[in-house]
């Protein structure tokens, strides 16, 4: 095949998927507005199942609800005849997806949520399948033609039916009125729950030592701390702890412009420097520093005593930046 032959399938495919979404939107109606509500009346755990592509499109959708304030996992069929059918008590509700409904794989397990009343939500393109008798509410998937030009890999089916599932997501999400604070509290991992941590919380999870120097310390001690630091700059500290200064390589070298090489930390030290509240966000400290073009501020506690430093280095290093 030449590279314009490549290209035009390439579209093909594209177009054949995007036909598919197209016809999937149009068929939406009251049964989605049914599983949000099934979904929604529960106390317990959504358990998605599905089979080969549509297992793969299963956990997806599955990792996409937990994430989103659905308690959910996947659960594939074969396992569950096995002993993982456990994993489904009264109150839960199952996701079932199958494009054709005769998946085999899949009827121990239909058959065991009818036998213990555990509603299904089938995702099918014939209400007339085994999965399709089996639903409670069926979100029957559009009868589309595969981008696969045998006609045979799952293409056009699965991406509906993960739009199905994201649609499915969000509107659960809506509904639940989850913020975008509650998705970076189970994102901790990501750069959103990075930025949406506390000061306090940052600074309590480094194991540094901070640069810290009293007010009466040598203009030696001073450039020493601030070396050893290797922060570019040194907190000076009054003799109850608190912070009451902060000495920065700029200061340093004004000092020395001046021929002040003999003056202590309190007499170079820039005095009330900003701070940062142990109760705020990360996202708005590095907002604040980035837009006062700050390095660094140290984080103080309510009794003006210092909890740990910010450095904006270190950010970028550590992916919050």
């Amino acid at each position: 095949m030449s590279a314009n032959s490549d290209l035009t399938l390439a579209r093909s495919v594209i177009r054949l998927e995007r036909n598919a979404l197209d016809k999937l939107e149009a068929s939406l109606g009251n049964s989605l507005i049914e599983a949000v509500e099934r979904i929604l009346s529960t106390d317990r755990h959504v358990v998605v199942a599905g089979v080969g592509k549509s297992g793969h499109i299963g956990q997806k959708i599955a990792a996409s609800l937990a994430s989103t304030g659905t308690p959910a996992f996947f659960i594939h069929p074969t396992e569950a005849s096995h002993g993982d059918l456990g994993m489904l008590i009264p109150g839960s509700v199952l996701i079932a997806i199958s494009y054709s409904g005769e998946s085999r794989e899949m009827v121990d397990l239909l058959r065991y949520c009818k036998g213990n009343e555990i509603p299904v939500i089938a995702m099918t393109r014939d209400a007339g399948s085994t999965l399709g008798r089996f639903a409670d509410i069926l979100l029957e998937l559009p009868v589309v033609t595969e981008a696969c030009p045998n006609g045979l890999a799952p293409t056009s089916s699965t991406t509906m039916a993960l739009a199905l599932g994201d649609a499915l997501t969000i509107v659960l999400m809506a509904r639940r009125g989850f913020s975008r604070e509650d998705f970076g509290f189970r994102h901790p991992g990501g750069k959103l729950g990075r930025s949406l941590q506390t000061a306090g919380n940052y600074v309590r999870e480094r194991k540094e030592q901070m640069p810290l120097i009293a007010a009466d310390a040598t203009f030696d001690a001073v450039v020493y701390a601030v070396s050893e630091g290797r922060k570019g700059c040194a907190g000076v500290t009054g003799p109850d702890g608190a912070l009451i200064g902060m000495v920065t390589d700029g200061d340093l070298r004004r000092a020395m412009m001046a021929g002040k090489t003999g003056a202590s930390a309190g007499e170079v030290m820039t005095k009330s420097p900003r701070t940062i509240d142990p109760d705020e966000r990360m996202q708005v400290v590095i907002k604040q520093l980035s837009e006062n073009r700050i390095s660094n501020a140290f984080v103080v506690g309510e009794t003006g005593k210092p909890l740990g430093l910010v450095d904006m280095k270190d950010l970028l290093a550590e992916g919050y930046l």
